[in-house]
């Protein structure tokens, strides 16, 4: 635990303008982003004595090793630096919202020729309509269901639609009217632009000018005794209707605002949020939040302005947004979104009338979600408590395994040999930090030989994190005397070549540590992005993200038995680990081993211990097989053209689509090569050479009737 008083900087030196302060750790790591309108005023207040700090807020300073700060303009800069940096940094003493899922939004994508209505999740894309978020996809393709009678848009995949356009026949829904079929020319992509935008104005709320002329229409066509046509627009207008009844009116001026109530006690808050467009509530969304940080109503409302509107531009900030309390800088907070908006914004809260009692349903069911939030953490709380709890009994473990790491190794009869890491904290999976390896430092299948060599790359990274920060101390050796792998567990082996890189990196992004340089496994694939680390220690200043590979288990799970498990713990010692656990689950009775131990643990059948590690081992094998069939998948579709250098993408399926096959390619002389577009005497030459050394494949077998079946589609060999 640190002293606040041994960082304090002098109050000369912060200055008295607005402006963004993060606090760091001993290893560098941000762990709190604030801003201020006078960074004088509000770090000093951090560091006041102890007793007067609120407790959270002392286990911040006490925690952090020093504190810096950036000066801004305006306040509204300010904010939008720190939303910036709570998302780059991600730090944990910040509030942070979080749902636990992906809600779905009716999206029109007006940036294609011939919009499609969907249902979307996940990021928004530029040039498409969004509308909602809405409780449940069902919801949407019911009221879509509805309104294709009367705007039949085209809600077909690229797939169907360039396959209908192939063949001259519409889908289902272009026989029975409930699509244009844009695909067959039945309209123009104008028209069918038209009937989208005319979609996306009845979803937007400008309702009534539709069911009005679909009204009149119909009286038209029955005083001229056309009464099929009476009819069929009686029943559209009644579609339009019903899907308006699901969306009923809550605000009588077509109001379009976003409503955000808060309900919270000492340690968690929930939020909720009504989306109200055309005075119609369209969409409902909650968060939860843990209260890591000393923060009151307030405050956690202007984090989830930050939050919600910190990515969304133009009509996605509505004009008006109603909460329970306003934030502390709310002329800052209001310039910020009407900047977003592109026009002004009415942040504020609701007196009385229908706004005010709107509020009070939202209120309600902020309270609802926190009890339920609640009721469902405690149980989740208390089973994973258990588990832990009897793991550590059965294990011998001085404490519960709060980080637990699983290991499996995936081939197929030895080929694409690859591993897969899990990782498990306090009884959760933590899908951000998994990670995959391949196993190249040897051919063939050995599942012993291969556990050992992805612990041991794995915990080499994690003593190179410790040696960076200072926090591994090598001895060194006695004079004369070569060095233990326990003092120099970083040293290469000398009967191995060092790699320049390590296949153990993985993915951009993730919050775990930084790469090792100078271990002996050979290079990752490159092309996978898995395998690659887009942040090298090179040596620079730690920018405060968290590293890869820092954190320590408490407990290495393996999926195996004995082999394995003594494997896994002779990588350790090797580098001299010894205050990590190991232990290994065995499919066939499940029983767990443990190191030197001739006899496995029998946990009960009905052990909630027994249960999570059988989840950890199943992740972890879920993940390695996945990574492995999808190694094959890219190696069985590899074709001999690929090794021509210089020969790309485009040119390739031009030859293919020249003549129709790689056995045709082959047989093609150097001259015919040549007459392809794009393609010169000696690339031809190279083509040629490539498929002449690459042997062809054995032939294709319709296993139903022992036919031998001739290549005509290749693009493989």
């Amino acid at each position: 635990m640190a002293d606040p008083s041994s960082y304090r900087p002098s109050p000369g030196q912060i200055p008295d303008s607005p402006g963004v302060y993060k606090f760091r750790d001993e290893h560098r790591r941000v762990i709190y982003v604030g801003k201020a309108k006078n960074l004088r005023q509000r770090v000093a207040n951090y560091f006041q004595d102890l007793t007067h700090l609120h407790p959270r807020t002392r286990t911040m300073v006490t925690t952090a090793a020093s504190v810096e700060w950036t000066v801004v303009s305006t306040e509204v800069e300010a904010l939008q630096l720190e939303y910036t940096w709570i998302k780059e940094f991600d730090p944990r003493f910040n509030v942070k919202y979080r749902d636990d899922k992906s809600y779905p939004y009716l999206a029109v994508t007006l940036n294609e020729e011939f919009p499609r209505v969907q249902v979307m999740r996940g990021a928004k894309k530029k040039g498409v309509r969004y509308f909602g978020p809405y409780g449940h996809a069902w919801a949407i393709r019911e009221t879509v269901d509805l309104m294709l009678r009367v705007f039949p848009v085209r809600t077909c995949s690229a797939g169907v639609f360039k396959n209908a356009a192939r063949t001259g026949r519409p889908c289902l829904l272009g026989y029975i009217d409930k699509c244009s079929a844009p695909c067959v020319g039945r309209v123009t992509p104008e028209e069918h632009r038209e009937l989208a935008e005319d979609f996306c104005d009845f979803m937007a709320g400008r309702t009534g000018t539709y069911i009005r002329r679909l009204e009149k229409d119909m009286m038209q066509a029955a005083e001229e005794m056309e009464y099929e046509r009476a009819a069929r627009l009686r029943d559209d207008a009644g579609a339009l209707k019903r899907a308006m009844e699901k969306s009923a009116v809550v605000l009588a001026d077509a109001t379009d605002a976003d409503l955000i109530a808060v309900a919270e006690d000492e340690l968690e808050a929930a939020l909720q949020i009504f989306h109200v467009r055309g005075g119609r509530v369209r969409g409902q969304r909650g968060w939860v939040t843990d209260k890591v940080e000393a923060v009151d109503t307030a405050g956690l409302v202007e984090h989830a302005l930050q939050q919600l509107y910190g990515e969304e531009r133009g009509d996605a900030v509505p004009k008006e947004v109603l909460v329970p309390a306003l934030p502390e800088d709310t002329a800052a907070v209001s310039q910020w979104l009407a900047e977003r908006r592109g026009s002004q914004v009415s942040l504020r809260i609701p007196q009385r009338g229908d706004k005010k009692d709107l509020m009070a349903t939202v209120q309600r069911n902020a309270q609802q979600a926190l009890g339920l939030h609640k009721t469902k953490r405690a149980s989740d709380l208390t089973t994973r408590s258990r588990a832990l709890e009897e793991i550590a009994e059965a294990l011998g473990l001085d404490a519960a395994p709060l980080r637990i790491e699983c290991y499996d190794i995936s081939h197929l009869q030895g080929d694409d040999v690859v591993a897969s890491m899990v990782v498990f904290e306090d009884g959760l999976a933590r899908k951000s930090e998994y990670r995959r390896f391949q196993i190249k430092g040897f051919e063939g299948q050995d599942d012993v030989r291969s556990m050992h060599e992805v612990i041991g790359r794995r915990f080499k990274r994690y003593l190179q994190e410790k040696e960076r920060t200072g926090e591994w101390e090598q001895t060194p050796p006695v004079s004369g005397e070569a060095p233990h792998p326990a003092q120099s567990p970083l040293a290469p082996d000398p009967t191995q070549v060092p790699s320049a890189s390590d296949p153990t990196q993985v993915s951009p992004g993730s919050p775990l540590p930084g790469p090792t340089q100078g271990t002996p496994a050979p290079a990752a694939d490159a092309t996978d992005p898995r395998d690659t680390d887009s942040r090298g220690d090179d040596g620079r200043e730690d920018d405060g993200r968290p590293k890869r590979f820092a954190y320590p288990p408490q407990l290495v799970v393996v999926d195996g038995g004995q082999p394995q498990v003594a494997a896994a713990r002779r990588a350790l010692e090797e580098l001299g680990i010894d205050d990590i656990a190991v232990c290994g689950l065995a499919k066939r009775l499940e029983e767990v081993w443990l190191p030197d131990d001739d006899d496995p643990v029998v946990l009960p059948r009905s052990s909630e211990g027994l249960y999570l590690l059988q989840r950890v081992r199943d992740e972890a094998h879920r993940f390695a097989i996945t990574y492995q069939r999808s190694k094959r998948a890219k190696r069985i579709r590899s074709s001999p053209l690929d090794d021509v250098a210089g020969l790309g993408e485009t040119r390739k399926q031009a030859l293919i689509k020249h003549f129709g096959s790689v056995k045709k390619l082959r047989q093609a002389t150097i001259e015919e090569i040549c007459q392809v577009p794009g393609i010169g005497r000696r690339t031809a030459e190279s083509v040629a050479a490539a498929l002449a050394s690459a042997a062809p494949a054995a032939p294709a077998v319709n296993t139903a009737t022992g036919e031998i079946m001739e290549e005509d589609d290749g693009g493989t060999s």
